[in-house]
């Protein structure tokens, strides 16, 4: 092993060449990529034409509209969840915030789907109840306000996350100096903990709004139907009927989409500016409010909330998938477990799909371990002028809608690699390479977190004894940091299993993964085998949210998104 630059300096040589090569290869080529491709379109004037096509604005307006009223509901939602279960004395907030939390983490053409099934002149669940409305009424979710009312459930605990953290910071002083001056707890909340949670408020809005912008899964299943089309899915659409123009269409549209990202991110910095929100006193201790007689109405209205945004939607997915076909009533005598066994047992796509998207999960959480902890010791242990920048390089193609990174890594991947003269597009190759560009920041957060809670003088005494760098990791920094590497494996691999934007571009015969079966099977009218499917996914999904809910005790502050 190389020793360290000097004595000041606890890093290998290679350690920094080794990041900036992963950066360079994972963040700065494939998107310099889409740039230069998008801008030689310009050059030869197809930019011109694509900005002359109706289309194209109409998706931009729908795309704005649905963001915009999805992110309205997305801060009405999250933020009263988070006013009251970080504010109040209410009871089972643990098991509150958890439920909460799951629309966010279960794929987003999931949530279509369960919500489907739950309204409409078809739905399984309520003709078994007598409610569904005539035969021939419309599917009230086939517009702009159900593609954005599903906007802004699947991204309220966006915003409960970022509020949260904010009224966490609040210090108990500044609150009870409020009290003795005579305020009512009212006057407390309206002037004092408001104001100061603008920024978790701005922040969580703006992210909610980034997010729908870039979502791919909602609009595919709501939209298309109805040719309501967003701008991911007019990029989806432009593949499907691709012709030589097609790379430099999807360039443009991707930029726009990144363009409407940054606006989202742009007003949220411009609504803070001027304003100073520093608070003095001692953080973590937020003040609880007592509600008291007014308690049971709260906790009420919470759980009623968790019930028809959560638990209504996914009773609705089950009676969906045991159905023996769409629009047939449910009772004891219709009752079929055939989707499951055509799933698991008859259709060999579907099964290829569970075997790509786990063997991509793992291998996408296994090899980022390694990388981000490398990366994390650089970024917390190195002195070097560039570790803030390479840190903001990881956020990036995170940040980015997925589709547009999907682009990115078509366009870089379309023709052989130079040199080796071998291709990628079109295998299972492409969809890893996506995968560890857009889930680098997910793992490498948790590690950070880790890295920045060691005390460093373990290792130096370890360097100072003479350990090399391969030693100290092995025998002191990993096993420090094994929780958190843990954590982060399954955060990884949890979002990674269910992820649909990216691969939805990507993939080709033989390289689905679950996200593109469960729409490739809706697609197709096979409601009920998507809704069987959906169901276990979902499973899949809250047996890892409960790994990491077990685990978290262990875990550095932050690493469980729906804990404190």
């Amino acid at each position: 092993m190389t020793r360290s630059r000097n004595r000041g300096n606890s890093q290998p040589r290679w350690l920094f060449p080794f990041v900036v090569t992963v950066i360079f290869f994972l963040s700065v080529l494939p998107l310099g990529r889409l740039a230069v491709t998008g801008i030689s379109s310009a050059l030869q004037g197809r930019t011109a034409e694509l900005l002359a096509d109706a289309a194209v604005w109409r998706a931009v307006y729908d795309t704005l509209t649905t963001s915009f009223f999805g992110m309205i509901a997305a801060v009405v939602l999250g933020g009263g969840f988070a006013l009251l279960l970080t504010l109040f004395d209410i009871r089972g907030k643990t098991a509150l915030g958890f439920l909460f939390m799951l629309p966010t983490m279960i794929p987003p053409q999931v949530t279509a789907l369960s919500w489907i099934g739950m309204t409409g002149p078809s739905s399984a669940l309520l003709k078994a109840l007598g409610l569904a409305p005539p035969l021939g009424s419309p599917q009230p979710l086939y517009s702009v306000s159900g593609i954005a009312l599903l906007y802004g459930v699947q991204n309220a605990p966006l915003v409960y996350l970022s509020l949260r953290a904010g009224l966490l910071a609040l210090p108990r002083d500044g609150v009870e100096a409020a009290r003795l001056a005579g305020a009512s707890s009212w006057q407390v909340l309206k002037d004092v903990i408001l104001p100061l949670s603008l920024p978790g408020f701005a922040a969580g809005a703006a992210i909610a709004f980034v997010s729908c912008v870039g979502n791919f899964g909602i609009p595919a299943i709501l939209g298309i139907p109805a040719s309501i089309y967003t701008l991911p899915t007019l990029i989806y659409a432009k593949f499907a009927t691709f012709n030589s123009g097609t790379f430099g269409d999807v360039s443009v549209l991707s930029a726009m989409i990144a363009i409407l990202s940054i606006v989202g991110l742009t007003v949220e910095e411009r609504v803070l500016r001027g304003r100073d929100y520093r608070v003095i006193g001692l953080s973590g201790q937020v003040a609880v409010f007592r509600l008291r007689n007014w308690r049971w109405l709260a906790e009420c209205t919470l759980s009623l909330t968790i019930f028809l945004i959560l638990v209504m939607p996914l009773t609705a997915l089950v009676a969906s998938s045991l159905a023996p076909a769409y629009g047939v009533p449910l009772s004891l005598s219709t009752v079929t477990f055939h989707a499951y066994e055509e799933i698991l047992f008859r259709q060999a796509t579907t099964r290829t799909a569970f075997t790509n998207s786990i063997a991509l999960s793992i291998g996408t959480a296994l090899g980022l371990l390694v990388v981000t902890v490398l990366t994390g010791y650089f970024i917390v242990r190195g002195k070097s002028r560039f570790a803030p920048l390479i840190s903001a390089l990881t956020e990036i193609p995170y940040a980015l809608p997925g589709i547009v990174l999907a682009v990115a890594f078509i366009l870089l991947f379309a023709a052989p690699i130079p040199i080796v003269g071998v291709s990628i597009y079109g295998t299972i190759w492409i969809i890893l390479i996506a995968y560890f560009s857009s889930f680098f920041a997910v793992s490498l957060k948790p590690v950070v977190s880790a890295f920045r809670q060691l005390d460093p003088s373990l290792e130096e005494a370890a360097r100072l004894s003479g350990a090399r760098f391969g030693r100290r990791l092995a025998d002191i920094v990993v096993p420090l940091v094994a929780p958190a590497a843990g954590a982060s494996v399954i955060l990884v691999f949890l979002i990674a299993c269910n992820e649909l934007t990216v691969s939805a571009l990507l993939w080709s015969a033989g390289t689905q993964t679950l996200g593109v079966a469960i729409y490739n099977l809706d697609d197709s009218g096979s409601f009920n085998l998507a809704s069987a499917l959906s169901v276990l996914v979902v499973v899949m999904v809250v047996a890892m949210m409960l790994v990491l809910e077990l685990m978290a005790k262990r875990l550095p502050k932050g690493v469980v998104p729906w804990r404190s």
